[in-house]
């Protein structure tokens, strides 16, 4: 959580050059990371029924109680947890946040963010210099599971807050038949997609990996017979052809201009005439987002894209040039009500 501050203290730090800024970004740093420890060794999971003292709490979690009760002091420092009579507990947002299996439980992103960041980012001046990734995210991403698991629980999240606005605005005709899904390993939006359009079928296409928790999805929701799960690499499998609906979420900031153009270019090698690709993306450039979490958050989000895959969050009007040059036309920018990063771009494709 952020390091709490008087509004005199602040003034120092953020409203003059009296104090350095970045002395808050360590602190900051450092609450995130020992957040995440605290995450991990089950710390807010045992503490979900309750106060516990140290030699409890170190009993349940497997940890030294030393180093238990300076990591407690330092979580109950940044207001992770609570301390009182010799016993710690869960702060209200930790409850409602980083518990599993609470509602909406922002657990599995800090836990993945964590991962990533203490992870790759040793090298993040790399990556600046070369102007590419320094290895490959998704075959990474493979070889860590619990990273692996966290990245499609938290897109599935993602999924099912945006899902039924989504629905709303992909346009389906009454005669379509067919959608592709490129890279959404979770089957979460063909599932709410044919849920809304009984006539709709459905291939997902993404990794071994991904496909897994799509398949448990696709049960889930008694679609096995109308989703077909593909595995195979974006730019080398089959997407088949003659579909009506061609959806890349989440897909186009992960690559570079070049890979971009052969995405949207395969894309519409798989949809009829008049089909329609949908992309998913947080835009670079909004005039209308304001400042505040969610604009810091795509300024991050494309800095690590471009460290980890290449990528970036692409503007809305390059979006536009590289559909165009791929063949699609009527190209329409919808906003969600219920993300304030996230911006639905549908296109037509011509002929």
């Amino acid at each position: 959580m952020p390091v709490p501050l008087s509004p005199d203290e602040a003034d120092l730090f953020l409203a003059s050059d009296a104090a350095p800024a970045a002395y808050l970004d360590l602190l900051d740093a450092v609450s995130f990371r020992s957040a995440a420890a605290g995450l991990r060794l089950g710390v807010f999971e045992a503490l979900a029924d309750g106060p516990l003292p140290v030699d409890r709490l170190a009993e349940r979690t497997g940890t030294d109680p030393l180093g238990l009760r300076i990591l407690l002091d330092a979580l109950a420092g940044y207001g992770y947890l609570t301390r009182a009579d010799g016993q710690y507990a869960n702060s209200a947002n930790t409850t409602r946040w980083l518990l599993r299996d609470a509602p909406g439980s922002f657990a599995p992103a800090l836990s993945f963010w964590s991962t990533v960041l203490t992870g790759w980012w040793q090298d993040l001046e790399s990556s600046i210099r070369s102007g590419g990734p320094t290895g490959d995210f998704y075959a990474w991403l493979e070889k860590h599971p619990d990273a692996l698991a966290d990245f499609h629980t938290m897109l599935r999240g993602l999924a099912d807050a945006l899902g039924p606005e989504i629905v709303d605005l992909v346009p389906v005709p009454a005669e379509a038949r067919s959608v592709l899904d490129v890279g959404g390993g979770h089957a979460a939006y063909p599932v709410a997609l044919l849920t809304a359009h009984p006539q709709l079928r459905a291939t997902v296409v993404d990794l071994d990996g991904a496909l897994a928790q799509g398949a448990r999805t696709v049960a889930d929701a008694g679609l096995t017979d109308r989703v077909t799960l593909r595995p195979g690499d974006l730019f080398t499998a089959d997407y088949g052809t003659g579909h009506d609906l061609v959806l890349l979420f989440n897909i186009v900031h992960g690559y570079q201009r070049e890979a971009v153009a052969t995405l949207l270019r395969r894309a519409a090698a798989a949809l009829r005439p008049g089909g329609r690709v949908v992309l998913l993306e947080p835009l670079a450039e909004v005039p209308e987002r304001p400042a505040g979490p969610g604009e810091a958050f795509v300024r991050m989000f494309s800095l690590n894209l471009f460290h980890t895959q290449g990528g970036r969050a692409y503007a809305y009007d390059e979006l536009v040039t590289l559909l165009g040059e791929a063949g699609f036309t009527d190209v329409r920018q919808h906003v969600l009500t219920r993300s304030d990063t996230d911006h639905l771009v549908t296109a037509m494709l011509a002929g």
